[in-house]
């Protein structure tokens, strides 16, 4: 890790810590030390290995879409790349760090650029659809509660999904509308290059054209490996289930058993989506708001809450930035050498 990733990772620590003494800075500390120490370690435990096993499957996807007559990963190496994709997703603004992040996993490995770029492309490709699948279906299981209680939240949340609507529709334009979609990119920047140097728009529009054509050339082999993308589909839908899952047995290690489990993935799937927006690292500070917010009326106890989102947070935020910074630690050996 560069000094800079260093420095990010211990920023990020230090605004989680000082979130949590704010938030809890009116709380009985007696009681909040009883909570910790009456906790239901069984369901906590629950709550860990549905983590890491969201991050197993992540790892057989990789697999999936790496594996050919040429390349191939063994499992450790290849439960690195998401490991290290949580990590730089903790540290940068709106997860830009995690595509950049496995990429360099991967080529560490001996996996050759182009091969991994494409891997990269076809699992971001699959993971979004499945993303937007999960949303579809929470907003009409439970929508209708989040906005009748939380009309601020509501709004955030629409915004969440059209913007994942809109990223799903310009990859299928890209896939089945090629040159189509070159020409309304074409469109767009017309307008733009009033506002902007010629030759900074005559940048920005190369940029474009090389990552459409790219994409496009790599949609391909999407059309080409069926049974490979459904696959990863079906594995994504359960890695995704899984890491849902995590707040309903942090809630039942804290005693609190009077929540469904599909009501809890549903306010977690809100919650993600809203998270999303934000474009601080983590997502920090609207995701403990997010979540304070939404489980607030089914955990009653206010020591109960902070610890439920302080335990949360850890295993779905901090746990996966521990986890990549011992990944980091050990570089696989490249196949190469």
């Amino acid at each position: 890790m560069t000094r800079k990733n260093k420095l990010a990772v211990l920023i990020m620590i230090l605004i989680g810590a000082g979130i949590f003494i704010y938030e809890a800075r009116d709380l009985n500390g007696a009681q909040l030390i009883h909570e910790l120490l009456t906790l239901d370690l069984k369901w906590l435990l629950v709550a860990f290995l549905l983590m890491f096993g969201s991050w197993i499957i992540e790892t057989f996807v990789v697999q999936i879409f790496i594996r050919s007559e040429a390349d191939d990963l063994d499992f450790k190496t290849a439960l690195r790349v998401p490991l290290v994709e949580q990590l730089f997703n903790a540290i940068t603004p709106m997860a830009s760090g995690g595509q950049p992040a496995q990429l360099f996993a991967l080529m560490q490995s001996g996996v050759e650029a182009g091969r991994a770029s494409s891997v990269l492309l076809m699992k971001f490709v699959v993971y979004q659809f499945m993303v937007l699948i999960n949303f579809v279906l929470t907003l009409f299981i439970g929508f209708d509660q989040v906005s009748k209680h939380f009309g601020a939240l509501a709004l955030f949340i629409v915004f969440g999904f059209v913007i994942h609507v809109v990223v799903i529709v310009g990859l299928l334009m890209v896939m089945y509308y090629y040159k189509f979609t070159k020409k309304l990119v074409n469109s767009v920047m017309i307008p733009i290059g009033w506002f902007v140097k010629p030759e900074k728009k005559l940048a920005m529009q190369s940029n474009l054209d090389h990552k459409i054509d790219t994409f496009y050339a790599e949609s391909l082999h999407l059309k080409r490996e069926k049974k490979r993308v459904i696959k990863a589909c079906l594995l994504t839908l359960v890695q995704l289930l899984f890491y849902y899952a995590v707040p309903y047995f942090v809630l039942l290690s804290l005693g609190v058993s009077h929540v469904s489990i599909v009501e809890v993935i549903v306010l977690h799937v809100m919650i993600v989506m809203i998270v999303s927006l934000f474009p601080i690292p983590g997502g920090t500070g609207g995701a403990e708001y997010s979540f304070k917010t939404l489980f607030a009326t089914y955990v009653a106890s206010p020591s109960k809450l902070i610890l439920g989102m302080l335990l949360w947070r850890f295993l779905t935020y901090y746990l996966g930035m521990i986890c990549g910074i011992i990944a980091m630690a050990f570089p696989p050996k490249s196949k190469r050498t």
